[in-house]
């Protein structure tokens, strides 16, 4: 592991699947409107990044059935909080991390969602102490596909984004992460595994699929 001294970690459908539950508590509203549910396709634009799609003028767009926005808003949140409870980090996120750490690698998280959203789930899943720093979008920081955010990691690691390594799980994140110069792995989760992730410099179905030290040599 000699070439690399960082790992960052996207958060969101990385460390977390918080995407299926969010993708599940819209496409549940949609349906509760009478409107046609937007497809995988058209969610990708969602994934990896913020207001990516004009959700709420979608629903009132598509639905056949009249739409209360903050009622919906509540009920939405409401079940996207009771499927997202189920949730536990993902298979080898752990193992890296602790690899990671064993091997003096800085271990940072690099995420589109607000710190409000990402710091009590870490926390909730025990991760919370495990990272140098989490790092946000927001104020001068773009949200992916800007590489703003990994190159902040970067830099607050004390690292060249050269010598680190992010970990990501959509088009949106790996744009981000070779924009900043990292190298990337890319892991996908069941909303992304079919969406054009040939950009990443590896491909693994699962962190739970091979060392830390493994995918290093398998970059080359």
């Amino acid at each position: 592991m000699r070439d690399i001294e960082a790992l960052v970690f996207d958060f969101d459908g990385l460390i977390l699947d918080t995407e299926l539950p969010i993708y599940r508590a819209w496409y549940e509203l949609f349906e509760r409107h009478g409107a046609q549910p937007l497809s995988i396709d058209e969610w990708a634009a969602e994934i990896g990044t913020v207001r990516g799609l004009d959700l709420p003028g979608l629903l009132v767009e598509r639905a056949t059935r009249p739409v209360d926005l903050d009622e919906a808003a509540v009920w939405r949140r409401a079940h996207r909080d009771l499927l997202l409870a189920e949730q536990q980090a993902r298979p080898g996120v752990e193992d890296w991390i602790a690899e990671a750490e064993a091997a003096g690698l800085g271990v940072a998280i690099a995420s589109s969602s607000e710190a409000d959203w990402v710091l009590p789930l870490l926390e909730r899943i025990g991760l919370h102490t495990r990272f140098a720093c989490v790092v946000n979008a927001g104020g001068a920081l773009g949200a992916k596909p800007a590489p703003d955010t990994y190159l902040e990691a970067c830099e607050r690691l004390g690292v060249e984004p050269a010598s680190a390594l992010a970990i990501e799980d959509s088009p949106h994140g790996i744009a981000a992460a070779k924009a900043a110069g990292l190298r990337c792995v890319a892991v996908p989760h069941e909303l992304t595994e079919t969406l054009d992730l040939s950009a990443a410099d590896l491909r693994l179905e699962s962190l739970a699929e091979c060392s830390l030290a493994d995918a290093i040599a398998r970059l080359g």
